[in-house]
């Protein structure tokens, strides 16, 4: 019976992306460390049915996530008062940097948080749950870095929080941290960097300005361990500079007759495997084993960036300090999304990304250690998936269909007409299934607004889970 449900869930994964091999350009990352991933199942299994609710009944994951926290400061320029929390991923360890800016600010009756148009949409996710407003500020439309000045002037007597990337996830650049941390501790707020996906690579990248705590003003940063530090989904860190800072974090309520609850995150029962097998992962990979994986994906990058810019037709987006590629046409005798439904036939998944303000359509590239050694063979795909494209010829929506989609309102879309839509894009009666070429559909997305298009995913989500 073991084998039986052992094999049936086989079967099933067989239908999913890789995670190895280098293969899937986002989602997931792959060290291409021989055994790694037993290390981390074998730590996990040890500590799956301990619960971080209290680390007083369970002192073993006390001990494990304050070394996890230890190497990430130690790694981000932290000092002996820095502090931090294991969450369950970067989108976490955002929120709860917004929810901490914001309870330590009682006084502010309508807080805001000052952005970059560039950041994570994890935190437009925190102000739509905690009530604080996001004001987005426009990007360089060449370079997509923040612009400091800009954001300096957003800063008013409502602002609880000012947000950096390091680097940002669309175009994999680093904003001027220095600058918008100066503005953010002149008018007394606090600046959180999300580095995310960049924190385990980018202190060991060259010509990259300062980000981490050695700046003044930044007062938290969130890391994730399940991106560059190869660790098992989903492991993040969120540091603070200080003690103080972190307590508006955290949560306590005495207001009910059971136990008094207290959280560090906002999970309350937390199971202890994640946090064993980051653990794990961290120990033994070790400082000289990151410093070697993260100039190897730095190094593939380099060659990937060098050798799309000869691909005609393709053009890297912004100037990449990271490990991420944003890659758009050149041409418009050709559609982006071609090239991901071709590179998908040959074995690859690159992620589409829609136009939004100076950024047009491109194709997202997460390079990760796994990817070097065998970049020519990417390059050579991509080169032949373009010119599959160019005979392709750009994706035409008909006229009619465009004229539908501008008829739909977002707030009063209904479910025949969210069935038409689907039935235009060729995904039948609503099932769920989607088609084998994608590029259609993303074109149809594309021409849609963006809150037409939250709503007609949020709809499609739900024919999913049904």
């Amino acid at each position: 019976m073991t084998d039986d449900v052992l094999a049936e869930l086989r079967a099933l994964r067989a239908g999913d992306l890789p995670t190895h091999g280098g293969r899937t350009l986002a989602y997931v990352y792959d060290s291409a460390l021989p055994g790694l991933d037993e290390l981390a199942a074998s730590a996990h299994a040890l500590a799956s049915s301990v619960n971080g609710l209290d680390p007083t009944a369970f002192p073993s994951l006390l001990r494990l996530e304050n070394d996890v926290v230890r190497t990430a400061a130690r790694l981000l320029g932290g000092g002996d008062g820095t502090v931090g929390t294991v969450t369950s991923g970067g989108t976490e360890s955002c929120l709860l940097a917004v929810v901490a800016a914001r309870d330590a600010r009682p006084d502010v009756a309508r807080p805001s948080m000052v952005l970059p148009e560039t950041a994570h949409a994890a935190f437009h996710k925190a102000a739509h749950y905690f009530g604080v407003r996001a004001i987005a500020v426009p990007v360089d439309p060449e370079t997509f870095r923040a612009d400091p000045e800009a954001m300096a002037a957003a800063i008013d007597d409502s602002t609880v929080l000012v947000v950096a990337s390091a680097p940002s996830y669309a175009h994999g650049v680093v904003d001027p941290v220095t600058e918008i941390a100066a503005a953010a501790l002149e008018r007394g707020v606090r600046c959180h960097v999300d580095a995310c996906i960049g924190g385990w690579v980018l202190p060991h990248a060259p010509d990259v300005p300062p980000f981490d705590f050695s700046v003044p003003g930044v007062t938290s940063i969130s890391v994730d361990l399940h991106k560059y530090a190869y660790c098992p989904k989903g492991t993040s860190v969120l540091l603070h500079a200080s003690a103080d800072l972190r307590r508006s974090q955290y949560f306590a309520s005495a207001a009910w007759p059971g136990y008094t609850m207290l959280n560090s995150t906002t999970q309350s029962t937390r199971s202890g495997g994640p946090l064993a097998a980051a653990w794990a992962v961290l120990r033994h990979i070790g400082d000289d084993g990151y410093r070697s994986l993260a100039r190897q994906a730095l190094e593939s990058t380099r060659v990937l960036r060098e050798g799309i810019a000869k691909i005609d037709g393709l053009r890297v987006l912004g100037t990449p300090s990271a490990t991420l590629l944003a890659v758009a046409a050149a041409r418009d005798d050709f559609d982006v999304f071609t090239v991901a439904d071709e590179m998908k036939a040959r074995n690859w998944y690159v992620q589409p990304q829609f136009a939004h303000r100076s950024s047009p359509a491109n194709l997202h590239l997460t390079v990760t250690a796994a990817n070097a050694g065998h970049e020519s063979e990417l390059l050579a795909d991509l080169r032949a998936s373009v010119e599959a494209a160019t005979e392709a010829g750009p994706v035409r929506v008909a006229p009619e269909v465009l004229a539908f989609v501008g008829g739909l309102a977002p707030d009063s879309l209904t479910p025949e007409e969210f069935a038409g839509l689907l039935a235009a894009a060729g995904m039948g009666g609503g099932d769920g299934v989607l088609p084998e070429r994608m590029a259609a559909v993303n074109a149809l997305l594309a021409a849609a607004s963006p809150a037409l298009r939250e709503r007609l995913l949020v709809e499609f989500l739900g024919a999913l889970y049904s």
